[in-house]
C-alpha cells in the first residue's frame, strides 16, 4: 500500500514535470531534452509502483506515519534529478539539498549565480516549493480517492501544521480539495497582480509560486530587489501574510464564515507581531541613519517582518546594517513563525500562546494550589494531553537547534553559524549568513553538512514528531 500510495504521488510529480518542460521547449536558449527524460523516468517508475497488487487498503496510524516522511524522501530524490540532468551539473548532495530546501519550502540554495541557470530549472523550483507550501500529502489527498478510506486522517494529521488538525467536511478528501482550492485561488490572483508590475509573466509565475508557498525561491541574483517597485513589495506583504494564516480560516472566511477570523487567538498574536517587528526595524533604521525616503521606514520594515515571521526569508539588501536588535527581532520571528495550518515554518505562534498562558496559569496555582485552570485558546480549553504535547514540542524544537548547530560546528562551521544554520533549517527559513555578518555561505559548506541541514528542514516542515518517531524502536513493534 505505501509503495503504491508513492507511485501515484511519483506520477503527479512528473504530470508538475510538464510545465518546465514546456518552458525548456518554449525558451530557444536551451534543450528540453533532459527534463522530458526526467518528466519520462519519474512517470515511468510511478506508473509501475502503481501497479503493484494489493493484499490490503487498510492503513494504519504507523503506516500513514511512515508513508509521510517516506514520500517527501522519494519526491525530492525524482525531483532532483533535473539539476543534475542540466547544464548546472550538482552534484548528487548538492541537487538534493536544493530540491529538499525547495519542497520544504526552505528556500536556502546552493546555486552560485541565477543568471547563467534555465529558465525550466528556476520555475521547477519555485514549482517545488508550491507543491510542498501546503503538502504533498495534503494534495494527494486531494486526488487519489482510495486514501479516503486508508488511512487518510492519519495522513492528514503527519503532514499539516499545527496542535490540533479539524476536518472542514466529513471527509478528509472534501477538506484537502478545500484547502487547495483556496490556496490554488490565491496564487492565481497574486500572478495576475504580479503580471501587472515591471515583471514580465514568467517572473510573475515564479515569484507568485514562491511567495503563496512562503518559500522564498528567487529567478535573479538580486531577487525583487532589483525591481525597486513598491507596488511588487505591497504585493508580496499581503499575500506572504496570507500564507502566514490558518488555511482552514481562509477557507472558512472564503465561504461565507469570517467571524472565525478576528476571534483566533493566532491570528491576532500573528498581526501584533508583525506590527512590532516592524516598529523596531523602523527605529533601527533611523538610528542607524539609514533612511533616504519613507518607504525606508515603512515599506522596507514591514517587508521584512512578514518575510520572516512567515519563514518566506526574502530579507532586504542592508539588514546587516540594521543593528544587533533587529538580529534578536530576527531570531525571535524565525523561531515564532506564523500560525499554525499556513505555509510559514517555525514553531509556530499557536503553540506559543499556549506555552505562555500555561506558565501563566503555573504561577497562579503557587499563589492559589487549590485552584484548578485550563489553558483556554480561541474561547475553548485545551485538553492537557495537548498541553503536553506542545511543551514536548518546543523542547524537542530547540534541542534540535542546540544539537544541529553543534553537530555543524563539528563539521567545520563556527559556533555561531552553525547554530544560525541549524535554526534556520528546523524553521524553514532560507536567509543567508550575511544578514547576522557572516561570510559563511551554503555553497561552502561541506557535503555532510548540506544532508545533516537537509534532514533538519525535512523534520522541521514535517514538525519533529513524524520524523522522529521513525527512529525510535518501539515505532517498528507489533
Amino acid at each position: 500500500m505505501l509503495f503504491r500510495v508513492v507511485g501515484c504521488l511519483l506520477v503527479i510529480e512528473a504530470i508538475f514535470m510538464v510545465f518546465p518542460t514546456f518552458v525548456a521547449i518554449i525558451n530557444e536558449n536551451e534543450s528540453f531534452w533532459p527534463f522530458l527524460a526526467c518528466t519520462g523516468i519519474t512517470g515511468v517508475v510511478g506508473l509501475l509502483m502503481t501497479l503493484i497488487k494489493l493484499k490490503s487498503r487498510d492503513m494504519g496510524k504507523r503506516e500513514a506515519i511512515l508513508l509521510t516522511g517516506f514520500t517527501w524522501v522519494v519526491l525530492s530524490l525524482f525531483g532532483m534529478l533535473p539539476f543534475i540532468f542540466y547544464s548546472v551539473h550538482l552534484s548528487v548532495t548538492d541537487a538534493f539539498f536544493e530540491t529538499i530546501s525547495g519542497f520544504t519550502t526552505t528556500g536556502a540554495s546552493v546555486l552560485e549565480s541565477l543568471e547563467d541557470v534555465p529558465k525550466s530549472i528556476l520555475i521547477w523550483r519555485c514549482i517545488t516549493q508550491w507543491i510542498g507550501g501546503l503538502g504533498i500529502i495534503l494534495f494527494t489527498l486531494a486526488v487519489v480517492p482510495m486514501l479516503n478510506t486508508s488511512g487518510g486522517m492519519q495522513m492528514f494529521n503527519a503532514e499539516v501544521t499545527g496542535i490540533t488538525h479539524d476536518k472542514l467536511r466529513p471527509r478528509v478528501s472534501f477538506t484537502a480539495k478545500g484547502l487547495w482550492g483556496v490556496y490554488a485561488a490565491l496564487t492565481v490572483v497574486l500572478i495576475i497582480l504580479l503580471s501587472f508590475s515591471e515583471m514580465d509573466f514568467y517572473d510573475a509565475i515564479c515569484y507568485g509560486l514562491s511567495t503563496m508557498s512562503t518559500g522564498g525561491f528567487s529567478v535573479a541574483n538580486g531577487g525583487i530587489h532589483t525591481l525597486h517597485s513598491h507596488y511588487v513589495k505591497i504585493i508580496m506583504i499581503i499575500f506572504m501574510f496570507l500564507g502566514g494564516v490558518n488555511f482552514s480560516l481562509l477557507y472558512n472566511a472564503a465561504t461565507g464564515k469570517p467571524k472565525g477570523l478576528m476571534q483566533n487567538t493566532a491570528l491576532r498574536v500573528y498581526m501584533m507581531s508583525i506590527l512590532i517587528g516592524a516598529v523596531i526595524f523602523a527605529i533601527n533604521i533611523v538610528i542607524y541613519g539609514d533612511v533616504k525616503d519613507v518607504s525606508d521606514v515603512t515599506i522596507d520594515p514591514l517587508f521584512q517582518s512578514v518575510s520572516l515571521i512567515s519563514s518566506t526569508g526574502i530579507s532586504e539588501p542592508d539588514f546587516a546594517q540594521w543593528g544587533a536588535i533587529a538580529a534578536l527581532v530576527m531570531i525571535i520571528m524565525m523561531i515564532m513563525g506564523a500560525c499554525a495550518g499556513s505555509t510559514s515554518g517555525g514553531a509556530k505562534i499557536d503553540r506559543f500562546v499556549i506555552l505562555f498562558k500555561f506558565i501563566k496559569n503555573e504561577f497562579y496555582k503557587m499563589m492559589h494550589p487549590g485552584a484548578v485552570t485550563t489553558v483556554c485558546l480561541n474561547g475553548k480549553g485545551t485538553p492537557s494531553p495537548v498541553v503536553m504535547k506542545v511543551l514536548a514540542f518546543l523542547f524537542m524544537f530547540f534541542i534540535i537547534i542546540i544539537v544541529g548547530g553543534a553537530a555543524l560546528a563539528l563539521l567545520g562551521l563556527d559556533l555561531k553559524d552553525g547554530l544560525f544554520y541549524s535554526l534556520q533549517a528546523i524553521s524553514n527559513t532560507g536567509l543567508d549568513a550575511g544578514v547576522i555578518g557572516s561570510a559563511n555561505n551554503y555553497i561552502a559548506m561541506p557535503d555532510s553538512a548540506k544532508w545533516l541541514l537537509g534532514f533538519i528542514m525535512l523534520v522541521g516542515r514535517l514538525e519533529i514528531f513524524t520524523i522522529l518517531l521513525v527512529f525510535v524502536p518501539s515505532f517498528w513493534k507489533q
